[in-house]
């Protein structure tokens, strides 16, 4: 299953891209709700290899991934890869700089099933699609809004 989606912003693509790979700040805001983060590497440097472990509860229960960092070029893309004991994920974040001072954000997910569990539970997410299409979207644009908000700044009237 794949959901992809494109956002402008008002904003450099250096700078989106390194609000993006800020990633302190997503860790702590999956602490904030209730998930277990855990950075698994011994990396010093942002780049490929960068890998965290997650748990988090989804349906009453835990659930665990582990999620890698594949590919870091700064400011045009960031890949991830994640596995879980039923599904494989893959995160593209592609940016393409439209002109000095405006971003295209392209993101796209794509969700594998590896059990027959999981491939039910994602059938069952395929007849709703048209809203988690919507969710995923909405998503996207309220963070390109709040990195968009960020770039500009406290602005005096």
């Amino acid at each position: 299953m794949k959901f992809s989606t494109k956002e402008d912003i008002e904003a450099p693509a250096e700078f989106v891209f390194d609000a993006l790979a800020n990633f302190p700040v997503y860790e702590r805001a999956a602490l904030r709700r209730g998930a277990d983060v855990t950075r698994v590497d011994r990396l010093a440097e942002t780049g490929p290899g960068l890998t965290w472990s997650l748990r988090f509860p989804v349906r009453g229960k835990m659930r665990r991934i582990v999620c890698e960092l594949e590919r870091f070029e700064r400011p045009e893309a960031m890949d991830f890869i994640a596995e879980s004991p039923g599904f494989n994920a893959w995160l593209n974040v592609g940016l393409v700089a439209l002109s000095r001072t405006r971003t295209r954000l392209a993101v796209d997910l794509v969700i594998k099933p590896r059990t027959l569990t999981a491939r039910l539970m994602l059938q069952s997410i395929r007849l709703n699609k048209a809203s988690y299409t919507r969710r995923f979207q909405s998503r996207v644009q309220k963070h390109a809004a709040e990195l968009e908000l960020r770039h500009l700044g406290p602005r005096m009237p």
